[in-house]
């Protein structure tokens, strides 16, 4: 099951004795060191990429890049120990973090090794950008993000989640909110951590149901079921279906329009009987009706065609109504991420420059609760620090040392600590189980 994280719905102290000032990524620069010396979970991050020291090299063979102001890249760095990584990242305040695979030496040494660089470990990764439902959203499109279309990414997560744990027995799986428009998955266990090239070519290729097909000048996703549903699509519509009315119809009004309804129309993958739907809504459906009539007009058609006679509606889509159900609400994966070994992958707890917002875990239990347009910025944190700190000195006479909060508890990134806090502790507990020391 999932981990439960049950402090996720707790505030943190967040006095607001003054207006927030807006996020200016101009002024980026000089947050970022008030960032990483205050509110930067350093001792977490380096006990969740050090796995306990439990393999030889896990942490100190890890790449590490760091973005730099005017887009300066370094790649291959690589520490030995918590002190060192936390001093380098105060010290170059990167715009922004990468975390690549564990490698057969230091990845330092790039230049004077034969033969390359040889990944040896790396957590199975998914990536899963909202620009990928443009096609489907209406609400809004390219880097904006709203809860009425986030609620993809709540089904996104929703599917993935359970297809890791029930079909692949993972365990340790955190979920990370890009600081933008989509999601990040992370899978720590040791047997996904050290599958191969080919084994994570194989998850990719399992998880990604979704083939798309020119059509029309466009592409339309399509969803092969095959004689028999295997039980992972029957799981996965089990999520989709109570949500498909609320997000594809209500939300998006997707057949709303007359390309809404050439985007239904396309999914039909038979010409004749794509023709002979396409009369039909014609004759029964006006121009503008909204999409939940045009659905229900659907459903009637192809429910009607299907019983009436041997013909395309009762062979080759006879599950055409599931086919668009998943077609449009399946996660989107950029598989390419996933099967790749050296990919390299946004940290936890950066902050995204365009949005100043942090890159924060989430609890999966809870993604449904998540509200991405008011995760807080780094200019609101620095000001929930100060409002708090300004609170606490006129409230008690008490010497600073003896009443010492750590800052994230001051302010709304501590609920996404606690979410990091307890996969930590997960992990811990299953290492110690395995006998070995976290």
């Amino acid at each position: 099951m999932p981990e439960i994280a049950a402090d996720q719905e707790h505030q943190a102290p967040q006095p607001r004795t003054a207006a927030v000032p807006t996020y200016d990524a101009e002024i980026l620069t000089d947050m970022l060191p008030l960032y990483y010396r205050r509110l930067f979970p350093h001792e977490p991050f380096y006990r969740w990429l050090s796995y306990g020291l439990t393999e030889d090299g896990v942490f100190c063979n890890r790449e590490i890049s760091f973005t730099l102001v005017d887009d300066i890249y370094i790649r291959y760095l690589c520490f030995d120990t918590q002190a060192e990584l936390e001093k380098e990242i105060c010290s170059r305040n990167p715009v922004k973090i990468d975390i690549g695979p564990v490698l057969h030496t230091r990845p330092k040494n790039h230049r004077t090794v034969p033969g390359g660089l040889i990944p040896v470990q790396r957590e199975l990764v998914f990536d899963i950008d909202m620009t990928d439902y443009d096609d489907v959203r209406t609400c809004c499109s390219g880097a904006e993000v709203c809860q009425k279309c986030w609620k993809f990414m709540v089904l996104a997560a929703r599917i993935l989640d359970v297809a890791l744990r029930e079909d692949f027995g993972f365990e340790h799986i955190l979920w990370v909110f890009s600081g933008r428009r989509g999601i990040h998955c992370w899978v720590c266990d040791y047997q996904a951590r050290h599958l191969d090239g080919r084994g994570r070519f194989a998850v990719a290729e399992y998880l990604n149901i979704i083939t798309y097909v020119n059509f029309s000048g466009g592409n339309s996703p399509r969803v092969a079921f095959g004689d028999r549903q295997h039980h992972s699509i029957k799981r996965a519509l089990k999520i989709v279906e109570p949500m498909f009315e609320e997000v594809v119809l209500e939300d998006q009004n997707l057949f709303g329009t007359p390309k809404g309804v050439t985007k239904l129309l396309n999914m039909v993958h038979d010409d004749a009987a794509r023709g002979e739907l396409e009369s039909y809504l014609k004759k029964n459906v006006e121009d503008g009706a909204h999409s939940r009539v045009v659905w229900e007009t659907f459903l009637k058609y192809s429910n009607s065609m299907r019983t009436s006679s041997a013909n395309a509606w009762s062979r080759k889509l006879k599950n055409i109504v599931q086919e668009v159900q998943l077609g449009l609400l399946y996660p989107r994966l950029d598989i390419n991420v996933t099967r790749g070994f050296n990919h390299l992958l946004k940290s936890p707890f950066c902050i995204h420059p365009s949005t100043g917002k942090v890159c924060v875990p989430f609890s999966v239990s809870a993604v449904a609760k998540f509200d991405p347009t008011s995760v807080a910025t780094i200019t609101q944190l620095l000001h929930e620090i100060n409002a708090f700190d300004d609170k606490t000195k006129s409230c008690t006479e008490e010497p600073e040392s003896k009443i010492r909060i750590k800052d994230h508890k001051k302010t709304s990134m501590f609920k996404g600590v606690v979410v990091f806090e307890e996969f930590l502790s997960k992990l811990n507990r299953s290492l110690k189980a395995s006998s070995l020391q976290f």
